[in-house]
C-alpha cells in the first residue's frame, strides 16, 4: 500500500533556496517545466521534486498542456508569510522609534 505524500507548509517550502529561486522565476509569468529546469544545474527530476513541494504548499499551480506541465505562481499562498511578518512589524517599528529617539537626543 502506497504511503500518502508528505504535506509541506509554506515555511518548509520557502526554506530551500532552489524553491525560492523557482518562485522568483514564476513572478515573470507562467513557465513550462522545461524552462524552469533549464535554469538549474540539477536534473529535471530534482527540479520536479522541488516543484511538487511548492505545489503541496499551494505556492504554485500546475496545469497540463499537451505533453508539458505549465507552472503558475499562486500568490495567495504567500499570504501566510505576509501575516507572520506583519506580526513582527510592530516590534521593528518600536525598535526603530527607540533608535530615532536615541539619535535625536
Amino acid at each position: 500500500m502506497a504511503q500518502p505524500a508528505e504535506k509541506y507548509d509554506v515555511f518548509q517550502a520557502i526554506a530551500d533556496p532552489t524553491r525560492r529561486r523557482i518562485l522568483q522565476l514564476l513572478v515573470h509569468g507562467n513557465q513550462p517545466i522545461t524552462y524552469i529546469s533549464s535554469q538549474f544545474i540539477m536534473s529535471r527530476t530534482a527540479v520536479v521534486k522541488h516543484l511538487n513541494v511548492l505545489e503541496q504548499a499551494q505556492l504554485v499551480v500546475a496545469e497540463k498542456k499537451g505533453r508539458e506541465k505549465i507552472y503558475t505562481l499562486h500568490v495567495e499562498g504567500l499570504k501566510e508569510i505576509e501575516d507572520w511578518l506583519q506580526y513582527f512589524e510592530l516590534f521593528w517599528d518600536n525598535k526603530l522609534l527607540q533608535l530615532q529617539r536615541i539619535v535625536e537626543e
